[in-house]
């Protein structure tokens, strides 16, 4: 049996601000070095042939998609935002409440980006500088990735989301639910 630590409510919300608020500066502090030291378009080797540091400008989503459409992308980070925050506030978890945390520090730290370099509604371009080789992100988008393997590895492992036994839809307390009520973890 797997044993969770449900935190009071009011720890696990200073949990989550706190988290969100070291991950968003980290995101945001990075992005302001990547702009300053690389903004002259050099690239700066880190691991050769793993990582380099290179200053690009997404209009889009992950791997450039979207690009078209950079307002609708705005519009569902701030949707995603706000998701997170009430998902954060449901949770009896604090494992979910740090998962959260950090899945709404990357979407809200990309959407500063879209916003404070916006020309028009919501068409800022995020700031990437982490090239891979195939991919250029961010700290934000490492946060997103942290937070999206932790919460796929929590619902595999049954984690659960709420108290034992509560839940507003009746099933287990999972996001997702598996609608089978009576089961603990």
């Amino acid at each position: 049996m797997n044993k969770v630590h449900h935190g009071r409510p009011r720890a696990r919300v200073a949990v989550f601000a706190c988290v969100a608020i070291v991950a968003l500066a980290a995101d945001q502090l990075t992005k302001l070095w990547a702009l300053g030291a690389l903004g002259d378009g050099r690239t700066v080797r880190v691991v050769p042939g793993l990582l380099s540091l290179t200053l690009v400008r997404n209009p889009g989503a992950s791997l450039g998609f979207g690009s078209g459409a950079t307002w609708m992308i705005s519009l569902l980070a701030v949707a995603a935002c706000v998701a997170l925050v009430a998902l954060a506030v449901r949770t009896a978890s604090m494992a979910w409440s740090i998962a959260f945390a950090l899945a709404f520090a990357g979407a809200l730290g990309n959407l500063i980006d879209r916003v404070v370099y916006a020309q028009g509604f919501l068409d800022g371009k995020v700031v990437d500088f982490l090239n891979y080789g195939w991919s250029v992100g961010n700290v934000a988008d490492i946060f997103l990735m942290v937070a999206g393997v932790a919460i796929g590895l929590m619902i595999l492992l049954n984690v659960p989301f709420g108290a034992k036994g509560a839940s507003a839809a009746g099933n287990d307390g999972a996001p997702g639910g598996t609608g089978v009520k009576g089961e603990s973890a």
